[in-house]
């Protein structure tokens, strides 16, 4: 595809996350698991700490179509576009746990896409060897914070806990791969930002 083509196809990913239902390639999880009946605090915790979870997968897909569209070389866009296909499974994973636990998506979805979108594009523009790097870490404070959520999320609510674990095998992966790809270490300061980032978007995003 050529620039204009690869930029129209990222318009249009961002209009489904942020206004379309995401459709999962990969069976969900949770669908093996049976919805156990919640009590109205365990409900509650369990649709903000999903809803979270599915404001990262926002998140994933702006920083990987950004990636895409910035990386110099073929190969590595073909790695951002199928680690953007994977995190679209769970976009539509979390969103259908949402909807059986009878949360809400955050009100604030297309502003994390539009800032994840933006950071994207700054590390693409760092060369492919900074981009995997950012993944690296990425992904890093994304499996730590799903193992968070399985320590908090209730013991009975399987379903959300069968996805949420499975998200953290896909992160995981991710991280290796571009560690494998030759993923520069990113500069300590870059990396505290990073969290900080983070911090500030699971706590917003818990309640709104």
């Amino acid at each position: 595809m050529t620039p204009i083509d690869r930029l129209i196809v990222s318009v249009d990913n961002a209009l489904r996350t942020v206004a379309g239902p995401a459709h999962a390639s990969r069976p969900n999880p949770g669908a093996r698991c049976a919805d156990t009946e919640l009590s109205d605090e365990d409900r509650a915790l369990a649709g903000a700490l999903m809803r979270v979870n599915h404001v990262g997968e926002v998140c994933a897909q702006a920083l990987y179509q950004a990636q895409a569209l910035t990386a110099r070389s073929n190969g590595l866009r073909q790695q951002m576009q199928q680690a953007a296909r994977e995190e679209t499974d769970h976009l539509a994973w979390t969103r259908q746990r949402l909807d059986e636990l009878g949360a809400r998506p955050s009100l604030l979805n297309p502003l994390w896409y539009g800032g994840s979108f933006a950071i994207g594009l700054l590390a693409g523009r760092l060369g492919d060897r900074n981009s995997l790097g950012f993944v690296v870490e990425t992904e890093r404070q994304v499996e730590q914070h799903l193992a968070g959520h399985l320590d908090r999320l209730p013991a009975q609510d399987q379903r959300s806990r069968a996805i949420v674990a499975h998200m953290q095998e896909d992160e995981r992966r991710h991280a290796e791969e571009a560690l494998d790809a030759g993923a520069a270490e990113l500069p300590a300061p870059v990396r505290w930002l990073m969290r900080g980032a983070s911090k500030l978007m699971t706590s917003t995003a818990h309640r709104i």
